[in-house]
């Protein structure tokens, strides 16, 4: 429509009737918008009369989950688009500006990746310019990357610089359709409550977009505007170092490397990485190395989905004679690794599986530092509850500490701040949906650092005549066999996830849990939903509460753990579960098959696929 009169705009509204609430939306919208094509998709739904659409659209506002805010792009107030971006960095600027009174000489910091939908004219590079113009129509200090970066550039810089917060516009391994706003805090970690809760309030209270915050013009002209892309890239870089350990090996090795980016942002920055610790280039998957929206050479953009959506990369590795394969998700947080056996054959590994491997390495490096093994009560490691306790076992037999959080890099970064605070040394973290966190130069899960010191592991191996898939057979005949299996099935329906949930915490009776799975006796039950776990004293859960997810985790006789909890990013109901053994006492065969058939009544009779219509996860 353009530019609309008042007038205009209040016979367009008329249109749609009864609803008080959904025409004062409305109204909003199509007064606040500035997007002409996000505004007209607004328009048309009224035209059409859609009333249903348009509430979902416009009658709920996006909120904080496990990785700041996420949605599909498009019109309306809970989607991703240039006016609720321009709104939640009215909130976030209120907020700081109660946190922070040298919020203007401190400043922010903006970075993004590479998605858009030129339908809507929505892109990550868009978002953040406006997200910029709001600071700094506010006089703050605003560091906007001038090209796109990983995720982990972001909280690196929040510190570097001493920022007071920052902002990565992602949505990471999201469909193509999605977008994001991932908020840092000052320490360089996810925000965690009580700061997302308040930072919702302050924009509920600034939803009217303030004079100069659509001035695009004020990004590109602004003195308070700068660009930490060289500096922080070279810091990093340099950082990076610290975690090389054989940097003469890495340049005489004569393994090969393939990697690809997913059509993201960690083509370039890889490849500095692989300098950084002296190795020659990883080859790069052409097809997938430079930036597309469109995701065009994969059904979906996660390399967590495994073999099925590596396959360019996996082709590529066979005819340059590369065993390893590095894949980075598209905002380059998460890493996937893959290895061909000598048979041909492609193992790609789970998070888990990297984890352990990791672990050991990391642990060993440092030991050859410190060979008196002194400090090694200082050492930490950390991992999410529903990630492999394999850290745990290495842990119990090598005398340093293990620390388990709830799920999300979120809490994680946080805990490893307050361990580092108090004197302790950090060397690995992880969650097992492929997040690693190695050193502590980024206080959140970071794949460029990871790939770097996957293929250094894997170089040093090399010379000892192992493959990565030995070394893991070795720590599991160490310190016992972890077998563990990740999945998910698909439930878009809220009611149906909310009953399920409901259904488990009330299955014997009223707030009776169950006591069995098909045969397979249940001794603990944790549920960080309530606060409830039965191997506490007075069945306190000592995990803090999240009562806006759902989570609930049950401990078998046979000593499998297994946890259903709701995704945080995604509509998706997600299943862990992991059989340990004492070292050298049981064949992984046999824990596999039996790890499958508790999987299998676990999801039949506690889900109920096919009565609550869930999708199961199709490979």
């Amino acid at each position: 429509m353009g530019d609309c009169g008042e007038d205009v705009n209040a016979n367009l509204v008329s249109h749609v009737t009864g609803d008080s609430q959904l025409d004062k939306a409305i109204w909003q919208w199509i007064t606040w918008d500035k997007n002409p094509k996000t505004r007209a998709q607004i328009e048309e739904l009224v035209k059409e009369g859609k009333k249903t659409e348009l509430r979902e659209r416009l009658c709920c506002r996006m909120t904080f989950g496990t990785s700041g805010l996420r949605a599909a792009m498009g019109a309306g107030f809970s989607l991703i688009n240039d006016l609720t971006v321009i709104q939640s960095t009215q909130g976030m600027y209120r907020y700081l500006e109660k946190c922070f009174p040298n919020l203007k000489r401190r400043g922010f910091v903006i970075g993004y990746d590479t998605r858009g939908q030129a339908a809507i004219s929505c892109s990550s590079e868009r978002l953040a310019k406006l997200a910029a113009v709001v600071l700094l129509s506010k006089g703050v200090p605003v560091y906007l990357f001038s090209t796109y970066v990983p995720t982990p550039f972001v909280p690196y810089a929040v510190k570097q610089m001493k920022a007071t917060a920052g902002v990565m516009i992602t949505a990471s391994h999201n469909p193509k359709q999605d977008n994001g706003y991932k908020v840092y805090w000052e320490n360089g970690s996810q925000i965690t409550s009580p700061h997302d809760k308040e930072i919702l309030k302050c924009i509920e209270e600034s939803v009217e977009p303030w004079d100069g915050s659509w001035n695009e013009n004020i990004a590109d002209g602004s003195p308070l505007r700068s660009d930490p892309l060289d500096e922080i890239c070279k810091s990093y870089m340099e950082d990076l170092k610290v975690i090389c350990f054989h940097r003469d090996l890495n340049a005489e090795t004569s393994l090969r490397f393939v990697h690809t980016a997913f059509h993201g942002v960690g083509h370039d920055y890889v490849q500095l990485a692989f300098k950084a610790f002296g190795f020659a280039p990883p080859i790069p998957v052409q097809e997938q190395k430079d930036p597309d929206p469109d995701f065009s050479t994969v059904r979906c953009p996660n390399p967590e989905e495994g073999e099925s959506v590596l396959e360019l990369a996996l082709r590529l590795a066979e005819k340059e004679g590369a065993r390893v394969v590095l894949a980075t998700d598209p905002d380059a947080d998460r890493l996937a690794v893959a290895e061909q056996y000598e048979n041909g054959r492609w193992k790609v590994f789970t998070g888990n599986e990297l984890a352990a491997l990791l672990g050991w390495w990391l642990l060993a490096c440092w030991k050859e530092k410190h060979p008196d093994l002194a400090d090694i009560k200082r050492v930490h490691m950390l991992a999410t509850t529903v990630s492999s306790k394999i850290l745990q076992t290495i842990a119990q037999q090598e005398g340093f500490h293990f620390v388990e959080t709830l799920p999300g890099f979120k809490w994680i970064g946080n805990r490893i701040k307050e361990l580092m605070d108090n004197g302790n040394e950090v060397l690995f973290a992880f969650e097992e949906s492929i997040g690693f966190m190695c050193g502590t130069s980024v206080l959140d899960k970071d794949g460029v650092s990871a790939a770097v010191v996957m293929a250094e592991m894997a170089a040093y191996l090399e010379t000892r005549n192992l493959t990565l898939s030995q070394q893991l057979s070795k720590i599991y005949e160490i310190y016992g066999f972890h077998i563990s299996k990740t999945s998910y099935l698909i439930c878009q329906h809220l009611p149906t996830i909310k009953r399920i949930f409901d259904r488990l915490r009330n299955f014997g009776g009223e707030r009776e849990y169950p006591r069995s799975c098909g045969g397979y006796s249940i001794v603990h039950t944790r549920d960080v939903t309530t606060g409830y776990d039965s191997s506490q004293p007075g069945q306190k859960c000592v995990l803090p509460v999240t009562k806006n997810s759902q989570m609930v985790t049950f401990t078998f006789q046979n000593g499998c753990v297994a946890t259903l909890r709701t995704s945080g990013t995604e509509p998706k109901i997600k299943y862990y579960a992991e059989l340990r053994a004492a070292p050298g006492q049981s064949d992984p065969a046999c824990l596999k098959e039996e790890l499958q058939k508790l999987i299998h009544v676990l999801v039949e009779e506690f889900l109920e696929p096919d009565k609550n219509k869930l999708i199961r996860r199709s490979v």
